[in-house]
């Protein structure tokens, strides 16, 4: 069988979902030996990819997403390739593609969260981005052959949303990454100070949007006695969103917050290993990987207490009101007081760790696309 994928999100270029794509594709070049591929990419990340095995054919579709020419031009070049299948990881589909595809769902944040505080466009723009958004995803929805999810939150948010039957979704969890093993014990000693980091200090690693409350995060640390001599760092490639939090910290005059700007994959795991505790303080998400990848590295994580955190994280992590700062400042001084309760859930987080795989991720998938072509 011919199986399209839509990988221009494929690796860095993507984020969460280039990497969630990069790993699927690298998962089924290991399980899939039979079927044909043909990897979409563009052009910023078509060097990025090179294909193990001869059925893994990438294609240039160099079409931005969300814009007319992706509309236009993606139908165009997947029907030049007569595809029995077609796997978009995204809800982005092209509206006049009409033959058989399946998506990926990883969250409704944009459902939840339509605030101005959210984008940088114009608000009469941005409106007609949401609006565009809701035709799209509902068309997605109700055109694909299957829906692909990341946990069984997200199941639920849709089905809370959309009127389809239950058995069109199917959950296949993300994963962490293998940890990387690049640098020597006196290169480790240099990535602190390079990025001015000094310990002890608690640890966030994502972007800066809205829903992920970092501002919060900010306000409840702030609130921690100086004399702790804690300190906060926050990994994330430096964007509007970081900028506006640089600003209110400045305002608020608050100290020993720690930005970074991007940081490498080997580096990242220096930061993650000699830090005392991760913290992730989001109010919605469809999965929440960077808590998995610190667990993967024997750190303790405490979490906000969103649902889906809780069906992802179960009891190895520390759970708090994400909604109230006192919680936050409450779950930061408990954790960075407990050294037991740290080793007990570094322990619990190593086990919850092992129980996700990119490997079964990609599996499922596969077995997904067989049913369908099955029909």
């Amino acid at each position: 069988m011919r199986i399209g994928i839509d990988a221009r999100f494929y690796g860095s270029l993507g984020k969460g979902l280039g990497r969630y794509t990069q790993k699927l594709i690298e998962n089924l070049e290991k399980t899939d030996l039979q079927n044909q591929y043909f990897v979409f990419l563009r052009k910023e990340n078509f060097d990025e990819y090179q294909p193990k095995n001869s059925n893994f054919q990438k294609v240039i579709a160099d079409y931005k997403w969300y814009t007319f020419s992706e509309q236009i031009n993606m139908p165009a070049i997947l029907n030049k390739y007569k595809l029995d299948l077609v796997h978009f990881p995204h809800f982005n589909i092209p509206i006049f593609y009409r033959k058989k595809f399946i998506i990926t769902i990883h969250d409704l944040i944009l459902i939840h969260f339509p605030t101005i505080r959210g984008t940088t466009l114009n608000p009469f723009y941005y409106w007609i981005k949401f609006l565009t958004y809701r035709i799209i995803i509902r068309h997605a929805i109700k055109r694909s052959e299957k829906i692909i999810t990341v946990s069984n939150f997200t199941k639920k948010d849709i089905l809370e949303n959309y009127k389809i039957p239950s058995d069109k979704i199917s959950v296949t969890y993300e994963s962490s990454d293998e940890i990387p093993t690049g640098y020597g014990p006196l290169e480790k000693e240099k990535i602190l100070q390079k990025y001015g980091i000094i310990k002890p200090y608690i640890l966030y690693v994502g972007n800066a949007y809205p829903h992920k409350n970092l501002e919060a995060l900010v306000l409840a640390f702030a609130d921690i006695p100086v004399q702790k001599n804690l300190r906060l760092v926050l990994v994330g490639k430096e964007d509007y969103f970081y900028k506006e939090l640089k600003k209110k910290i400045a305002k608020e005059k608050i100290s020993n917050i720690i930005f970074t700007d991007f940081v490498s994959d080997e580096e990242l795991d220096e930061i993650y290993k000699n830090s005392l505790f991760y913290i992730f303080p989001s109010l919605y998400e469809g999965f929440g990987l960077p808590p998995i990848e610190a667990m993967r590295r024997g750190i303790p994580v405490a979490s906000s207490d969103h649902e889906c955190m809780k069906e992802v994280l179960e009891s190895s992590a520390c759970f708090f009101d994400a909604r109230k700062k006192e919680n936050i400042k409450e779950a930061i001084e408990n954790l960075s007081e407990n050294e037991s309760l740290r080793s007990e859930l570094a322990k619990k987080g190593l086990e919850q760790a092992r129980k996700f795989s990119w490997k079964e991720m990609a599996e499922k998938t596969l077995d997904e696309y067989q049913k369908i072509l099955g029909k």
